[in-house]
Order: C-alpha cells, then sequence, then structure tokens
C-alpha cells in the first residue's frame, strides 16, 4: 500500500483472473478458453496486416468490424460498440449505463467482475439470491434500479431462454438491462434481434471463447443507437483506440469463416455432454450447462481436496471459494484427449 493510493484505489477488492502458469505438459480447463485453435483466414489475414502500416493508429470506429458484426446479427452498424475484449466493454456499460439512483442488481452467484467494477465505480449493488437450482427467476427482478445478467450464467453455465430474458426486459422499461452473452454460442438463445424492440436492452459478446481469439481481446455490445452512442463517449473519454489493426482484421476473418466456426463450436458442445456424461459416472452433480465448461460437485468430496489432487496431476480447473459454491469445480471443455485424461484422473483420485 502506497500512501499516495487515492481512496477508492484502498477500498478496492480487485477481480482475480484464472491462473495462467508456465507448466510443461499442464491440462489447463481453469479459464474457458478454447481448447481449438483460431480461424487458419483470421490468422492469415492476421499476419498480413503485421506490416509497415503498423506505425499508424487504427480506425477509432472500427468501422469494417462494425459492419460486419452488423451484417451477421441482423443489425444496423449504429447499433454496435467494439472494445478491447467484452471486460472493457462491460466496464463502459457500468460507468456510462448502470450508474442511477437506485441499486443495480445481478444474481449473487454469477460473474465475479460485476461487484468489481461497482467498487471502482461507487455503483451501488443488490445481489439477487439464485433459485436452489442455480438458476436465475426472472419474477425476482421487478420493476426497479438497472439490472445486468450473464447468460448463460457464469460460473454456472445455466440459461434462461431467450422468452425469460425478454420478459426480464419488458417489466423494467425504465431501468438500462445489460445481458452479458459471452458463451452464448455454445447452446444458449441470444436476444439481439430484442434490441429493436426494448430501448433499454445492451447486448454483451466476446469473440474470446467460441472463436477462439482470447489473445486478441475483441469484445462488442449491441443495442439501442442511444445506448450505443453512450457507450462511445465513455470509450473516447478513456481510449479512443481501443482495438489495433490486426485485432480488427482478424476479427472480421474470424466472422467470414463461419464453416470453420460452427465445426469448432460443435465440437465444443460434443465434447461438453461427454464430459458431464463423464462426471455424472464419478458421482459428480453437475449443472446442466449452456457453456463451455461445465459447473460439478462431487456428492462425497470437497471441492478444495479434488481441485488440489487435480492440480498435483498437472490438471487446472478452477474453484470458487465462496457461499454455496466452495465444493463446486467450474471445469472448461478441453480436447478429447484432454477430457479423457481429466476423467481418468478423477478415477484414480475416487478410487484412492
Amino acid at each position: 500500500m502506497s500512501r499516495f493510493w487515492s481512496p477508492i484505489v484502498q477500498s478496492l477488492s480487485p477481480y482475480t483472473p484464472g491462473e495462467q502458469p508456465k507448466i510443461a505438459g499442464l491440462i489447463k480447463l481453469n479459464t474457458n478458453e478454447s481448447p481449438y485453435p483460431p480461424s487458419p483466414a483470421a490468422l492469415e489475414a492476421m499476419k498480413a496486416e503485421a506490416a509497415e502500416t503498423l506505425r499508424l493508429y487504427p480506425d477509432p470506429e472500427a468501422v469494417a468490424l462494425r459492419q460486419a458484426l452488423a451484417a451477421r446479427h441482423g443489425v444496423r452498424p449504429e447499433q454496435v460498440f467494439v472494445g478491447n475484449g467484452s471486460d472493457e466493454v462491460l466496464a463502459h456499460a457500468f460507468a456510462g449505463l448502470l450508474k442511477h439512483d437506485l441499486p443495480l442488481r445481478f444474481p449473487d452467484i454469477t460473474y465475479s467482475f460485476y461487484p468489481v467494477y461497482c467498487g471502482l465505480y461507487g455503483i451501488a449493488s443488490q445481489p439477487v439470491a439464485l433459485d436452489e437450482a442455480m438458476r436465475i427467476r426472472v419474477a425476482d427482478y421487478p420493476a426497479g434500479g438497472p439490472v445486468i445478467i450473464a447468460n448463460p450464467n457464469a460460473p454456472t453455465g445455466v440459461a434462461l431462454t431467450a422468452a425469460e430474458v425478454e420478459q426480464l426486459v419488458a417489466q423494467n422499461p425504465d431501468a438500462p438491462v445489460v445481458i452479458d452473452e459471452a458463451y452464448v454460442d455454445f447452446g444458449g438463445e441470444s436476444v439481439v434481434s430484442l434490441i429493436d424492440r426494448y430501448p433499454n436492452l445492451l447486448v454483451v459478446q466476446t469473440m474470446s471463447k467460441s472463436r477462439a481469439l482470447a489473445g486478441l481481446r475483441v469484445g462488442y455490445a449491441f443495442g439501442d443507437a442511444a445506448l450505443i452512442e453512450g457507450l462511445t463517449r465513455v470509450k473516447d473519454s478513456f481510449n479512443s483506440y481501443p482495438l489495433g489493426r490486426i485485432a480488427q482484421v482478424g476479427a472480421i476473418a474470424s466472422l467470414e469463416d463461419e464453416t470453420f466456426f460452427a465445426a469448432r463450436r460443435d465440437d465444443v458442445i460434443e465434447g461438453r455432454e461427454r464430459m458431464a456424461a463423464g462426471l455424472g459416472q464419478l458421482g459428480f452433480e453437475v449443472l446442466p450447462s449452456k457453456a463451455n465448461f461445465v459447473f460439478a460437485r462431487h456428492r462425497d468430496r470437497s471441492g478444495a481436496d479434488l481441485a488440489q489432487a487435480l492440480r498435483d496431476r498437472a490438471i487446472l480447473v478452477r474453484r470458487f471459494n465462496a457461499p454455496r459454491i466452495a465444493d463446486h469445480l467450474r471445469i472448461t471443455v478441453g480436447t478429447d484427449d484432454q477430457i479423457e485424461r481429466l476423467l481418468e484422473a478423477l478415477r484414480e483420485i475416487l478410487a484412492g
């Protein structure tokens, strides 16, 4: 601690990202990265962009990328915002849309960056408990203050239907509602198509998960043009050039390679179902996931013991030492080989 810290820095409880260790032979199933490489077309586009023009600033408005995203999702470019990963997009939403007189509402078990942003921006919050099945209950979000929900939720992987999300948005017409769809491509139902009907709705997505571009840091949001203008005002008061030239061309090329994207997404979904079934056979209770991970707990073994035993075997999973979920493990879907090695390690641990 420094005596030169501002009061807000002294009071912060920063987000803790998933561990990124450098261990040979490690099976890394703790940060929800794709187990597969990005589109070859995206890689080629990025290599080609690594040229003399890197001395020049990128397009601050990312017009070509916003046009590509608009075309894919059936919206207008002025309804699209892009940023340096969905975390930055969310941060701008917290600063520009979610700070109001009434507290911001979000589930008590959800993406742990939400309360961090509240601390950073001085936003009052009101966590809303998930039900016993760890589902979000739309009725628990009546008309009131702003709302942010991850759908599918993290770390549970449990998803609301598009109809349920629409009900939540419709019953809060006077408050902004942000739907964080970081994992929607793995089986969730997106609500991007609703933005023309609900001017209070902002939908946030990312290329980090389903498009295997976590290292590129490309996130984006869809919403009413007035909401997008608000995010842009925050962005241009913070960093006018959030996405570099390489990131913009790589993201566009990924969007154009739909065949590759669909095949790898389907591989992850198939791996998730196979991993969930294997865990169930080993005595785990596995929540129904629509993400690229599962959230599971063993009926007889603690989450802390299992996470450590897996780590001793060079397999990393994520555990949150928090009420209600301390015995759960969040396990990212890996390759077929990684899934089999995980299950074999658990068989060995549980037999011992």
